[in-house]
């Protein structure tokens, strides 16, 4: 016992206190961050943050210094596909830009929207705790230019240091526990609407105290835009702009993503049940070519988004197997191959590999449909994404994007048997695809209804949903919602011949663009939460 003891106060741990009796709200330890360490104008590693709490006369003003939290449990470390962000022995959460991509992905799992994208050199940085003075003895500028001592560093393992001390005998706050990141950034004395970060209410006519609030697509503003989560009259008087890290790009890749997914598993099930015949031209040719280009899209738009797009290779040459986006990528990179194998063995006339290839394929097709919604639990930040049913929902939507992109291309090529409905006449294969439509659509529709109607248990959901269905993007989940209710009717009423042929098989890229648009809200609602 005494050996363990002895062996932990060896290993230096760095924590922070900040001391809010003492802070006095005057941003010097903004600016001697951005001086030391060459942080751009329009970004910061560290900033005040003001809340007004209380009715006039009867008010006051709390502060509150907000930077990197150094988790114990680093989110953005786990998340993050190169190593780019790492956790140093002392504790240290680092960063090192030669090796970012600018993937976002620390970013989003970041609980305390502490990161952010530097805009001159487009790599990812944050507080870093100065770790280059550390290195050398010194305490971080802020600690040594704040006028009334109100931040404070020192070893966690050695009970002898203040930090310790305060640590361990008065009380102490950190922010949102409830993440499970064990920050070790410590308040003192902050007041708690400061600390959470739906507490405030969000300034009307678009203005903070100092500044404006950027309300754009690419933005957070701060504060909480429904209703307060305390029942103290709190106002966020001043915040910093916060960048959603995702924007319609990625919204776009989950679509074009659980097309390739989902055009060889539906076929592959097809040619499994007997439905269609090993050289039928939708299997042979189809099949490999529209979900091999729907996963070159994938890939384009994957690295597209990148800040650094020329450095997409150290996912493949430096990966760091925690995250899911290095997990991805070889799942992607797999499936691809098997997509190409079938295409050559089509251009071959060989017909018995590619159902060899169904051995593989179909696994790697469900692979790269479920895998983004790991990638999106990594993503701790976002609440509406920790949704444990969101891996069979996105199996789901890529059946519905398989048969709805498969339907139309079938009745086109079996158009000569077309009459003024569907019948048992019909191409089998046809018929299967609107039924799968159809019910993939119920499917999808039902849990869409699951995750809005039913009660989340955390506000950041709550309002996340509430921004989803009422708030900034209303239209396209409400749009999305109505093509895709369309689009699962209209192909079942013409088996049933309600409805003509044509309208039938027109509410396929109903369902089609009703999920792409359902998608960009459902992608975009999850970053609209402010964190900070």
């Amino acid at each position: 016992m005494i050996e363990q003891q002895t062996a932990r106060k060896d290993r230096v741990q760095w924590a922070k206190v900040i001391d809010h009796t003492r802070c006095i709200g005057c941003h010097a330890c903004t600016t001697a961050c951005k001086s030391e360490n060459v942080v751009p104008i329009g970004v910061t590693r560290t900033y005040v943050k003001h809340v007004d709490v209380g009715v006039f006369p009867q008010v006051r003003r709390a502060h509150q210094v907000t930077r990197c939290n150094q988790c114990a449990h680093a989110p953005c470390v786990t998340a993050c596909p190169t190593t780019a962000m790492f956790k140093r022995a002392d504790g240290i959460v680092d960063f090192d830009k030669s090796i970012c991509i600018g993937c976002k992905a620390c970013m989003a799992a970041c609980p305390y929207d502490a990161i952010f994208i530097n805009p001159e050199d487009h790599s990812a940085e944050k507080c870093n705790f100065c770790a280059h003075r550390i290195d050398v003895g010194l305490e971080p500028a802020c600690v040594v230019v704040c006028p009334t001592q109100a931040i404070l560093i020192g070893d966690m393992n050695d009970q002898s240091s203040y930090v310790a001390q305060i640590i361990n005998r008065e009380p102490v706050n950190v922010r949102r526990p409830e993440k499970e990141t064990l920050p070790k950034l410590f308040y003192k004395g902050a007041h708690q609407a400061t600390l959470d970060p739906l507490a405030a209410r969000r300034p009307e006519a678009g203005l903070f105290m100092w500044s404006e609030q950027q309300q754009s697509s690419e933005h957070v503003v701060s504060g909480n835009p429904t209703y307060n989560n305390t029942s103290a009259a709190a106002l966020l008087s001043y915040d910093v702009a916060h960048s959603i890290p995702w924007d319609w790009r990625v919204s776009l890749y989950t679509w074009t993503k659980g097309i390739a997914s989902g055009v060889y598993l539906v076929a592959a099930f097809l040619l499994l049940f007997g439905v269609l015949n090993p050289n039928d031209l939708l299997w042979l040719w189809v099949t490999p070519i529209v979900s091999g280009a729907f996963l070159a899209i994938t890939g384009l738009l994957l690295i597209w988004d990148l800040e650094h797009p020329t450095r997409f290779y150290l996912i493949f040459t430096k990966p760091q197997w925690k995250s899911w986006l290095v997990k991805g990528a070889f799942i992607i990179g797999a499936y691809s191959v098997v997509l190409a194998t079938h295409f050559i063995a089509s251009l071959l006339h060989s017909i018995l590999l590619p159902r060899w290839l169904i051995v593989g394929g179909v696994p790697l097709s469900i692979l790269t449909a479920i895998y983004t919604a790991y990638l999106f639990a990594q993503a701790k930040a976002r609440d509406l994404w920790q949704n444990p049913l969101l891996p069979p929902h996105l199996l789901v939507q890529a059946l519905l994007l398989g048969s709805g992109m498969l339907l139309p291309i079938a009745a086109w090529i079996e158009q000569a048997r077309l009459s003024t409905r569907f019948t048992d006449a019909v191409a089998p294969a046809v018929v299967a695809l609107v039924w799968t439509l159809a019910v993939t659509s119920l499917f999808h529709l039902l849990m869409i209804w699951g995750e809005v109607s039913l009660t989340h248990a955390t506000a950041h959901a709550r309002l996340a949903i509430w921004e989803m269905i009422h708030g900034r993007y209303k239209g396209d989940f409400w749009m999305g919602l109505t093509m895709s209710v369309l689009g699962g009717i209209l192909p079942a009423l013409a088996v049933l011949g309600i409805v003509s042929t044509s309208i039938g098989v027109g509410g396929a890229p109903l369902a089609l663009i009703g999920l792409m648009l359902y998608e960009h809200a459902y992608v975009q609602g999850g970053q609209s939460v402010p964190l900070a």
